[in-house]
């Protein structure tokens, strides 16, 4: 049974974060955060799908691929250090290089992650004195954590962590997460930086295979805009300082470590929709009644994306021919003539179509169900028993405000 609980990375047992403020673009807030463990973690990750990839996505990939353990996590907000060529993957390095002499720790123990403007150097200078500020602060306090959160942020309106436990083997093991994301999502991967820490012990492979199957059901759910980031990442340490018995294999206690890990990541991935640039409800789309998940997946995903629904819901308007339409290009088969659709929220739940056709529903309880800041649109095909659950955010004027003007 998963028990939630307050916290982000620093909830699990033995896990210390740091916040600082390094100037390298913003003034007046801290702009670089740090994970740590005093133990070697086994390491997972999940990246960018695009073509274009940040030289900390390679310099993580490398890192988690190779490198025995883990031990660190150096982030920062500002600037992306994408499309930087050799010199930004340098300064991966010289970053790492920093954390092994403060932190006493290889540098090979080392991941880096960075998001904010792309194109432009980071000032190295200024990370490394960042990183001793980092080396400095650390703190195994849940203000740290919430600090930490808060340090990674760009254009978020607010810091994104979550936390739960479970027990297995007899010991309690905990799961904890931050993550940073409000533009430049779409799911394709993970779609923003997202940091997940656990006490579990649990073989490097096994935690692969948990992090990438859950990134399918969480992360790639969730879409803002549509673009898909250069820098993309989500990591996963586990220290093993829960000291339940190692999970090895598939069995009974790796299901229950995959549940909490699938909270945490549900959790992160739906305050990351919430809080899209310029948004102002968060929004679900399940599609039920599906013959395959996949089909299902392709619905939910076509549904999400559509700017004019997106646009739609920021307006309160129940105009479900832009549902149903976007569901029609999505590339899934299915008969509309069998459709039933409703929309729910705290105001209640109205059927709006029924077998492709619409009820007659009252429009003034249609507005008031989508005024609410949590909405679901529910799609049944009829077809059969699977489902799919996709997260997005409303399309509003603020949006296109913040994204004309974001390098300055």
């Amino acid at each position: 049974m998963i028990k939630k609980i307050d916290g982000g990375v620093t909830a699990a047992k033995g896990f210390e974060a740091a916040a600082a403020e390094a100037r390298i673009k913003y003034k007046d807030r801290k702009d670089m955060a740090l994970i740590y463990s005093p133990v070697p973690c086994a390491a997972a990750g999940t990246f960018t799908t695009n073509v274009v990839k940040a030289a900390p996505v390679k310099w993580d990939q490398e890192i988690v691929k190779h490198s025995p353990s883990v031990q660190a996590v150096v982030i920062n907000s500002g600037i992306a250090n994408a499309c930087t060529g050799a010199e930004g993957y340098g300064y991966c390095e010289q970053t790492a290089q920093a954390a092994e002499r403060l932190l006493g720790i290889p540098a090979s123990s080392v991941l880096v992650a960075s998001t904010g403007v792309i194109g432009m150097q980071l000032p190295i200078g200024r990370i490394k004195d960042g990183v001793a500020l980092l080396a400095g602060a650390k703190a195994d306090t849940a203000e740290a954590g919430l600090e930490a959160a808060k340090a990674i942020m760009t254009t978020d309106t607010k810091p994104k962590y979550a936390a739960a436990q479970v027990e297995i083997g007899g010991k309690t093991v905990t799961v904890g997460g931050m993550c940073k994301g409000s533009g430049m999502i779409h799911p394709n991967m993970c779609t923003m930086l997202g940091f997940v820490t656990t006490d579990a012990a649990i073989t490097k492979e096994l935690l692969q295979k948990a992090l990438s199957d859950d990134v399918r059901d969480t992360y790639n759910m969730v879409s803002v805009d549509g673009d898909t980031s250069t820098n993309d990442t989500v990591l996963l340490l586990a220290n093993g300082m829960a000291e339940n018995p190692l999970i090895v294999q598939e069995d009974e206690n790796y299901a229950v470590f995959k549940e909490a890990l699938h909270y945490v990541n549900t959790e992160l991935a739906k305050k990351i929709a919430g809080d899209g640039e310029g948004a102002t409800c968060l929004v679900e789309v399940k599609v039920i009644g599906a013959e395959s998940r996949e089909q299902a997946v392709m619905l939910s995903k076509s549904v999400i994306t559509s700017s004019l629904t997106k646009a739609a819901i920021y307006g309160h308007d129940a105009n479900w021919g832009r549902i149903l339409c976007a569901m029609g290009y999505s590339g899934a088969q299915f008969d509309p003539e069998r459709v039933d659709l409703y929309f729910e929220s705290a105001a209640g739940r109205l059927k709006i179509i029924e077998n492709g056709v619409s009820t007659g529903y009252s429009e003034e309880l249609a507005t008031k169900i989508l005024s609410e800041e949590y909405v679901t649109a529910v799609a049944d095909i009829k077809m059969g028993e699977a489902s799919a659950t996709a997260w997005g955010c409303d399309l509003t004027h603020e949006y296109v405000n913040i994204n004309a003007d974001y390098r300055s």
